[in-house]
């Protein structure tokens, strides 16, 4: 029975039964499988090279190849330079502890429970050394490339000029040294600790260290290799002692005056500092003792020293200071602090370009008793704006939209032309593509057709028509009017978020006008070529849209456009630059330009306070319009200057950076870095010079350090006496701040109107005024940049702006005429709460705005004025100032308690009184009448008849408020008889 057994083998005891083969795949199939796994690698690889061509052709098609390239550069170095240092660190400890492992002997059960490890490993021992220090230095070079601002600003750094209080250095060792310095350090650590872990493992492993074995705990080898690890490290404990130093000018901390404190203070100084310097030697002498170990094979005196080391940590660095804050600081803080807190106040003005502030105190009443020359100052005083760019925007959708796939930003912008040889503040906005009222939505609509908006609006700033619209400058479909000819086609914008493809066989549609649709293609150089078919690929692969690579669309000349909005564009270019959250257009020599304000930021200024810039640059619009975003968001610095004027082309998307601070050192640094990317200031065309501004979010940090940093007194600044705080927005329910305003006018010691940014601040804690703040805002003027604040005494109550609103809403006349302007659907809007300095007193003006019925815009219908205790509410600024300056305005009460709120909610009406004269009655009747002929005509989308039914409405409307002021006794009561409401009013 051979036979048998042969083909019946033994299986070891187990079941027996019929034996189940897998047969090997077939060749077809590992050749699928194989080309398969091919594929897939092949795929991964284009898709990251992908990502990197479309980068790299992207930058050549803006001519800023040497930005991309340097930084790819200065990444990859630092990848391979520290990923490799790692890496060998963590090799040559593992690889110097394995040569150090001693010879096996008798086996204890610790040694005997990891026999089975070692033998484990054994046959991998090289792959797994060569895995481990591969994924260390991976890590670590991954780390270290995210450094590349950080070794560009060391390398390239120059001085400032100017040495901080304390040691004597220059304040380039601390924005461009020190965080280098400070790197390095952590990356020693991190190998130090890295190999130290490595090695005692592997010592461990091969029984250099035992911990339950009976005899030494660890031989010779492994105590001398571990001791010169640890030595290794207390040395860099020195050097972080001895960098700690120099940390204490740039260290925050909370201090009673401000919760951004930056530098020493009396603790610091004669506390911390000393011990810093008793630690770091203490550390030096605990390292030889560990190296020393070399020798004596033995950790009895480097635990020793260590053990030193820390308790010295403890009493000299943390117990030492405590007691000297308690005992000697506390007890007469303002005498100790005083003199650091001067190198603070210094230091903080001079790092955010406030120390030249000028402040000079302000009576906040008027000097003149003169009302007829006070009325004819105004003209002289401000070019006062009543259109609001935050609020008109839907006006403009409204009348100059012309086609649903165009729209204008949700604010507009303030700029300057001249008309008439004079300029004049403009209201502004281009008539962008909107993808959203795009016909008919689809792939080739979206990116080949739909691709560019048309033309610039504007509108007169301190005026309107007589229906309550703007005063168009620039207007229609194409625009014409005051700008001259000039390419209006927009392919780069704020709303132009996604790509087109342009120059090819499909034709874009260019605009409509009475004889149809015009189409166009583009004829510039912008964008990247897709003739090439590996850019198509790329392109497909980076946007995920495989239509690219076979759309017959794409043809010879296609480019693609992206990156298309002004601030991508720049932070691209110049991704070492802080962008400010409002870019503007303007029309220079033929073109349409974006004006972005770029900043260059440290975060090293020693003993200048710290800002959190997403903070204080956000206010009442940043809350409620995501296109005007904020600016860096959490970014915290202590050194800021408006550095950078870029500009955007609306038409061919080109690039420009120019040199506008020549002073600062730290673009100095970066022109060091990135060569001929900045151009001089020199090259900056007169035209372009016209329409430069003063940022807005620079102007917002500012201020918000001007609230404390304002005094430059040490004592005044402990006490906090002096502390502002930039008031809210009164016209809206956000609980943001108000928003600065770009305004044309006259400060007290100025000759003529300047174009200005301006802001008001009220004491901490209360709602009257405190200062008026502005700053020129004109580039071609000698002082442009001077911060001028107009400080009113403590002993006069100036109302601030949420008085002035309340008492606004609070007079029982105006009250109640808004109340009428609200009737049926409609609702008002308040503008922008202006403030002007006048003849020693301010002057506020407001417009108000009504969307009326089934209009969806808003129109200017009345301006609120208050002077010197007067108010007047009229529907137009020259009678509404005629009114105050003419005696007859309504006399403001005076506020009922600072720290309170006064008057009534918005739109509250007072309780009316029980007689009214009957011509007031006749005027509200006739009121009553328009309103309903402007709702039956709005009905019957009868314009021209509605438009004459507002106009009877406000002249009903303002012969009830004359007759009002004129009643017996000078009553100002509201009248019983109103008009009844439709039947949608909310009135």
């Amino acid at each position: 029975m051979p036979t048998l057994a042969f083909q019946m083998p033994d299986r070891g005891g187990g079941p027996t039964g019929p034996r189940i083969r897998v047969g090997r795949p077939s060749r077809r199939v590992r050749t699928l499988l194989m080309t398969l796994g091919v594929l897939a690698v092949l795929g991964m690889v284009f898709t990251m090279f992908a990502g990197f061509w479309t980068d790299w052709l992207w930058y050549r098609s803006v001519d800023y190849s040497s930005v991309f390239t340097t930084t790819l550069s200065t990444k990859i170095g630092l990848f391979f330079v520290f990923g490799l240092l790692m890496a060998v660190s963590v090799g040559f400890n593992i690889w110097l502890a394995h040569r150090l492992r001693p010879p096996l002997s008798a086996m204890s059960m610790e040694q005997q429970n990891l026999d089975r490890y070692r033998m484990g490993i054994a046959p991998y021992k090289k792959w797994l050394l060569l895995g481990i220090t591969a994924l260390v230095g991976l890590i670590a070079g991954a780390s270290a490339s995210s450094q590349w601002r950080t070794w560009l600003m060391w390398v390239n750094g120059v001085s400032f000029g100017q040495k901080d209080p304390q040691f004597n250095l220059d304040v380039s060792f601390y924005a461009f040294d020190l965080p280098w310095y400070r790197f390095l350090l952590g990356f020693g650590f991190a190998a130090a600790i890295l190999g130290l872990i490595a090695a005692a493992l592997t010592h461990y492993l091969y029984g250099g260290l035992r911990i339950t074995s009976p005899g030494a705990r660890a031989t010779a080898a492994a105590t001398g290799h571990l001791s010169v690890l640890l030595g290794i490290f207390v040395a860099l404990k020195a050097i972080a002692y001895w960098l700690d130093r120099y940390g204490l000018a740039v260290k925050s901390s909370d201090f009673k005056a401000t919760d951004s404190w930056t530098g020493l203070r009396y603790v610091d100084a004669n506390a911390y500092l000393p011990a810093k310097t008793i630690l770091f030697c203490i550390a030096v002498i605990c390292a030889l003792l560990f190296f020393a170990t070399l020798w004596r094979r033995t950790w009895q005196l480097p635990v020793i020293g260590f053990g030193l080391m820390v308790l010295s940590a403890i009493l000299i660095g943390g117990l030492y200071p405590a007691i000297v804050q308690k005992f000697q600081v506390q007890p007469n803080e303002q005498a100790k602090e005083a003199p650091y807190v001067e190198k603070n106040l210094a230091a903080t003005r001079e790092a955010y370009g406030i120390d030249d502030s000028q402040v000079s105190e302000y009576p906040g009443v008027a000097e003149t008793k003169d009302q007829a020359k006070l009325r004819d100052d105004v003209a002289n005083a401000a070019s006062i704006r009543i259109m609001d760019p935050n609020i008109v925007s839907p006006t403009f959708q409204q009348l100059q939209q012309i086609r649903n796939y165009y729209a204008f930003p949700t604010n507009l912008d303030v700029d300057r032309y001249a008309k008439d040889g004079k300029e004049q503040d403009t209201v502004i906005g281009l008539r962008e593509l909107n993808y959203a009222g795009i016909p008919k939505r689809n792939w080739i609509n979206d990116h080949f057709r739909y691709t560019h908006g048309y033309g610039v609006v504007a509108a007169e700033g301190t005026s309107a028509d007589s229906g309550g619209r703007p005063a168009f400058t620039e207007s229609d479909l194409p625009s014409k009017g005051d700008l001259g000819t000039y390419e209006q086609r927009v392919y780069y914008g704020e709303r132009t978020t996604t790509y087109s493809i342009v120059g090819g066989p499909q034709k874009e549609i260019d605009y409509s006008d009475d004889s149809g649709e015009k189409t166009y293609s583009y004829k510039g150089d912008s964008g990247v070529n897709l003739d090439n078919p590996m850019n198509r690929a790329a392109y497909a692969v980076a946007l995920g849209e495989p239509q690219i690579l076979y759309s017959g669309a794409i043809g010879e000349g296609s480019r693609i456009l992206y990156n298309r909005t002004p601030k991508e564009r720049v932070e691209a270019i110049a991704p070492w630059l802080t962008i400010d959250g409002d870019a503007y257009p303007a029309v220079i020599d033929g073109r349409i330009q974006w004006i972005v304000d770029a900043y260059t930021t440290s975060n090293g200024y020693p003993y200048a306070s710290r800002t959190t810039l997403g903070d204080t640059t956000a206010d009442s619009l940043t809350a409620t319009n995501d296109q005007r975003a904020v600016v860096a968001q959490q970014n915290q610095v202590n050194y800021i200057r408006n550095s950078v004027k870029a500009t955007v082309d609306a038409y061919s998307g080109e690039v420009k950076l120019y040199q506008w601070d020549t002073q600062d050192p730290v673009l100095k640094t970066w022109m060091k870095a990135f060569p001929d990317t900045v151009e001089p200031r020199s090259e900056i065309s007169r035209d372009l010079m016209d329409h430069l501004r003063y940022p807005q979010d620079l102007f917002k940090v500012q201020r918000e350090l001007l609230t404390r940093y304002h005094v430059k007194d040490a004592n005044t600044f402990l006490s906090g006496s002096e502390v502002w705080q930039v008031p809210d927005d009164p016209t809206n329910k956000t609980g943001e701040t108000v928003p600065p305003y770009y305004l044309s006018m006259r400060m007290p010691d100025q000759d003529e109107q300047v174009f200005s940014l301006t802001t008001t601040f009220t004491p901490n804690g209360r709602d009257n005024l405190s200062a008026f703040m502005a700053v020129n805002a004109d580039p071609g003027t000698q002082d442009y940049g001077k911060i001028r604040i107009l400080k009113l005494p403590t002993s006069t109550t100036v109302s601030g702006p949420k008085q002035v609103q309340s008492q606004f809403n609070s007079q029982q006349d105006i009250a109640e005429t808004i109340r009428l302007l609200r009737g049926g659907d409609s609702e008002v809007e308040y503008g922008n709460l202006l403030t002007v300095p006048l003849d020693g007193g301010l002057l506020y003006v407001e417009p108000v705005y009504v969307r009326g019925g089934g209009l969806k815009y808003p129109l200017l219908r009345k301006v609120l004025v208050t002077y010197g205790g007067q108010t007047a509410f009229e529907d137009t600024l020259e009678q509404a100032l005629d009114k105050v300056f003419g005696g007859e305005g309504t006399p403001v009460e005076p506020p009922a308690d600072e720290g309170e709120d006064e008057g009534t909610d918005e739109g509250t009406t007072p309780p009316p009184s029980t007689q009214q004269p009957s011509t007031v009655q006749e005027a509200l009747n006739d009121a009553q009448k328009a309103f309903e002929a402007g709702q039956e005509a709005l009905k019957n989308n009868d314009w021209e008849a509605y438009g004459r039914a507002q106009e009877d409405l406000e002249d009903a409307l303002r012969r009830a408020e004359e007759a009002q002021s004129g009643g017996a006794g000078g009553a100002r009561s509201s009248p019983r008889a109103t008009p009844s409401a439709s039947p949608g009013s909310n009135s």
